[in-house]
C-alpha cells in the first residue's frame, strides 16, 4: 500500500496533522510519501515516523521542495501519537546574533554613568569568543561609530573578528555626523529589520 500527501504550503502543524491522519487509514503496511517545502515540517515528519516506531527516509528534491517517506506499521499507525516536539513551528533564523545599541547611555539614570557603562560594554564584547553577526547602531547609538575614539576602536575591533557594524543613515543625518562616521556602514531601516526578524538572537544592552 503507497500513499502520497501533497503538503506544500501547508503552514505548521497541518503536515504533520494530515500525516498523522493519513497514517491512521493504513488497513494494511504501506508507504507514506510527504511533500513539504521546508525544513521545519521535515524534522516534524521525521520525529513523528520515529516517534511510532517508523523508518523515515527524507530526500530534498529542490530548493522549496522535500518528500518524507514514512514505512507505516498499519497496526501501530491504528494508535499513531503525535510528540510535542513534532508540532514545532519555530522556523529557524538564518542569522547570527544581532547587537543592538539604540542610546550612547547603557540603562537609564546618570548620563554619565550611562556613557561609561556602554563604553565598558562594547569593549567587553570585543573579549568574547562568539563575536556578533551585526552590531546595529540607531538614534544617539550614532555618537558610538563617530565620537568617542575608544568605542570607535573597539568596534573596528569587531569589525575585524568578522561583525558588520551599522549606523542608521538617517539617525547619522539628523545628528549631522555622517561625515564623521568612522567605522562600518551607514544602513537604512530596511536592513535594520531585517537583520533583526533574521536575527538567532537579539542583544539590548
Amino acid at each position: 500500500m503507497e500513499k502520497t500527501l501533497d503538503c506544500m504550503g501547508m503552514a505548521c502543524p497541518l503536515p504533520v496533522i494530515n500525516a498523522k491522519k493519513a497514517i491512521e487509514s493504513f488497513a494494511e503496511d504501506g508507504t507514506l510519501h510527504v511533500k513539504v517545502d521546508n525544513d521545519t515540517a521535515v524534522q516534524n515528519l521525521t520525529r513523528l515516523g520515529e516517534h511510532n516506531g517508523f523508518r523515515v527516509l527524507s530526500v530534498q528534491n529542490g530548493e522549496k521542495e522535500y518528500t518524507v517517506t514514512i514505512e507505516v506499521k498499519a497496526a501501530a499507525g491504528k494508535s499513531a501519537q503525535v510528540p510535542a516536539e513534532a508540532v514545532s513551528c519555530a522556523i529557524p533564523a538564518k542569522g547570527g546574533k544581532v547587537v543592538i545599541l539604540s542610546a550612547n547611555t547603557m540603562g537609564s539614570g546618570d548620563e554619565a554613568l550611562g556613557k561609561k557603562l556602554m563604553k565598558a560594554f562594547i569593549f567587553a564584547l570585543t573579549s568574547q569568543d562568539d563575536v556578533p553577526e551585526k552590531v546595529i547602531c540607531y538614534n544617539s547609538g550614532a555618537f558610538l561609530t563617530t565620537e568617542d575614539p575608544d568605542t570607535i576602536k573597539d568596534l573596528k575591533s569587531l569589525e575585524e573578528a568578522g561583525a558588520t557594524i551599522m549606523t542608521c543613515g538617517t539617525c547619522l543625518d539628523f545628528y549631522g555626523l555622517k561625515e564623521k562616521l568612522q567605522v562600518g556602514i551607514i544602513s537604512n531601516m530596511y536592513d535594520i529589520v531585517e537583520a533583526q526578524m533574521n536575527a538567532s538572537l537579539i542583544i539590548r544592552p
